[in-house]
This record gives structure tokens, C-alpha cells and sequence, in this order.
């Protein structure tokens, strides 16, 4: 397994970051490898909760499954992947004072073998790695949080 983190501070409170890190339709928004979200509850997620992300390298697609592991609002939710990648996610808030909040996303993850994981494995490569899409995602979420749009 490969570890990457990201942690950035954000000027909004822990409740209005939540909000928008939590809904798993706004991943399209922020990772331009996910070009969509399959199936999430429409009533908001919770522990158990599973939904699908299709992930796009180059001219592949691919599903990765999602399955809410840990649940505890406004302040960490830890997501379990299986597919062409293989990991987790766990997202951390925590208010800093001032109506800010700090963000932290962990990711551990591994590509699965076969032509696909490798596809995928050399796209990221190609486009700077894990740690600088995670980056780049990362601060996409805090430009929504901050202005209230997306994209």
C-alpha cells in the first residue's frame, strides 16, 4: 500500500465544510479522472453505505466500489475501496477557531495487477503522481467551500 495526505486550511466552519466533502456526487467536481458517482443514497450516507465510482484513464473505464466504513458528522468519515484500486480515504475535520477548519484526506491505496491497474497506475504517473492529484483535488474542495461553487 502507498500513503498520501493532503491538509489545508479553510475559511468556512467545520459544519459548512462537511457539507460539501460529504456528498459523494460532488467527486466529478473535484477529480477529473472520476467522471461519475453510481448509486449513492439519495438520503445522505452513513456507516454501511456503499456506492460506485467510475474512474477514467485515458480512453479506460473503470468502477471502483465504495463502502462507508467510519460515519461521525461534521468531523471524519473513512471510505473502503475495491476495484482497479484497491484502499481507503479518510477525511478529517477539525475547527481551528475563527470559523475556520482544517482538512486532511489520507489515502492509502494500491492498483490491482492486470492490464487495467496497469492503465491506470502510469496515467497517474503521468499527470504527477498520487500525492499531486489528491493536492489538486483538495484545494478544488476548498475553492467550493470558500465561494460556494463548484468546479
Amino acid at each position: 500500500m502507498t500513503e498520501v495526505s493532503v491538509a489545508v486550511v479553510i475559511d468556512a466552519p467545520p459544519e459548512r465544510v462537511w457539507e460539501v466533502i460529504s456528498a459523494p456526487r460532488n467527486l466529478p467536481h473535484w477529480q477529473r479522472h472520476i467522471s461519475r458517482v453510481i448509486g449513492a443514497p439519495r438520503n445522505g450516507l452513513r456507516q454501511g453505505a456503499t456506492y460506485a465510482i467510475e474512474l477514467r484513464f485515458l480512453a479506460v473505464r473503470a468502477k471502483v466500489r465504495a463502502r462507508v466504513l467510519e460515519w461521525e458528522p461534521p468531523r471524519r468519515v473513512s471510505v473502503e475501496l475495491r476495484g482497479v484500486i484497491d484502499g481507503s480515504i479518510t477525511s478529517t475535520v477539525e475547527p481551528i477557531g475563527r470559523g475556520r477548519s482544517r482538512l486532511e484526506h489520507v489515502v492509502d491505496y494500491r492498483f490491482r495487477g492486470g492490464p487495467l491497474g496497469s492503465v491506470a497506475a502510469r496515467s497517474l504517473r503521468t499527470v504527477g503522481g498520487a500525492r499531486y492529484v489528491l493536492r489538486n483535488g483538495t484545494l478544488a474542495q476548498k475553492r467550493e467551500i470558500e465561494t460556494g461553487r463548484s468546479g
